[in-house]
């Protein structure tokens, strides 16, 4: 496997990203497969594991501690984040100071570890200066808890705010940035990723598969299959099939599916292609939920070549434009000027 530099940070990850998500109680309960996944895809050559505190509450992290106790951290590039709600406390949320530093600390006690590599914001907070996060963040690196500061689902107007804050204010800036990127979710490639490469930040991408959308497994005439996010329900603005905008996937899939099959490839290979070969693009995550699916995606990952020709390029720019996303939910963050009607109506 050829590893890829981080931004301009000179730390080697994989092209493929193990996501944690669907470890634990949000995707498979099975405690010890999850941890049997986790050997598997860092046996298979994958070094770089992503997670979050709000994964099935904590639960994810404390399952990537346990699989990476004996001897397997100091091979592994971990990120984690804080930001979502971990409790009914107000101030157990957000990007203050006050919730980083206790956050923090929990991560690294479910992680069973003395460092993260990289933590991550894994949203903006408008409630909060970037000044305030960038110096508690500065001071966890500089404590050495952390190694390097990150951003997910950060608009490009914020991750190019809090670049010039570090700079002016002398704080440790963000190394890299995870926003969502797939071949239905485009809109990171008019502002975002380009911001990302004018700073020299790595690109993380999440949901290259669409949620599943781009496996081929939700089909116009078919159910969903059981245990899938559709079939239980799960984010019903990305899977709801009532929505115009989910039946205009079903739409894409099946002409997409056409376009991998033409090029002698499955959809699932030429999506991730797709993510991976976006010259701003560092690695991709892929996040199974199932041994099954992690085999398939490792096959995959251990391939020699899953660049994508330009014939090919061009056919799912025809089907879904440049800086297009389909369905605005699977953008991942909505301004809260879009969100809260008070915030564009003027009161007399």
């Amino acid at each position: 496997m050829q590893f890829r530099t981080l931004g301009d940070t000179g730390v080697k990850v994989s092209p493929f990203c193990l996501g944690a998500m669907m470890f634990g109680a949000w995707g498979n309960p099975d405690r010890h497969e999850s941890v049997r996944m986790i050997h598997r895809a860092l046996d298979g050559g994958l070094n770089f594991i992503d997670t979050a505190d709000v994964y099935s509450r904590g639960e994810s992290e404390e399952i990537v501690g346990e699989a990476l106790a004996g001897g397997r951290r100091d091979r592994v590039v971990l990120a984690t984040k804080f930001h979502s709600s971990m409790g009914d406390d107000p101030n157990q949320s957000g990007n203050s100071r006050r919730w980083i530093m206790r956050a923090c600390e929990d991560s690294l006690r479910r992680l069973n570890t003395d460092w993260i590599d990289i933590y991550q914001a894994h949203r903006s907070d408008p409630s909060c200066d970037v000044d305030e996060t960038l110096g508690a963040l500065s001071d966890l690196i500089h404590q050495g808890k952390v190694r390097m500061a990150g951003s997910s689902t950060f608009p490009a107007w914020s991750i190019a705010e809090a670049q010039a804050v570090a700079e002016r204010r002398g704080r440790e800036r963000f190394r890299c940035e995870q926003p969502p990127y797939s071949i239905l979710a485009r809109g990171v490639e008019a502002d975002v990723l380009p911001v990302c490469q004018r700073y020299g930040m790595g690109v993380i991408a999440w949901s290259p598969l669409a949620g599943g959308w781009l496996t081929g497994k939700y089909r116009r005439g078919e159910p969903p299959p059981a245990g899938s996010r559709m079939a239980r329900g799960r984010i019903p603005d990305r899977f709801n099939l009532e929505k115009p905008e989910n039946q205009r996937k079903l739409d894409l899939v099946e002409e997409l599916a056409k376009v991998a099959s033409d090029a002698g490839i499955p959809l699932t290979q030429m999506a991730l292609a797709f993510v991976l070969q976006h010259p701003a693009v560092t690695s991709a995550i892929i996040g199974p939920r199932t041994p099954e699916q992690l085999d398939e995606l490792l096959a995959m990952a251990a391939g020699d070549d899953l660049a994508l020709d330009e014939a090919i390029l061009d056919r799912i720019d025809a089907l879904v434009p440049p800086g297009r996303t389909i369905n605005p939910a699977d953008a991942g963050w909505t301004p809260p000027a879009v969100a809260n009607p008070s915030l564009r109506r003027r009161r007399a």
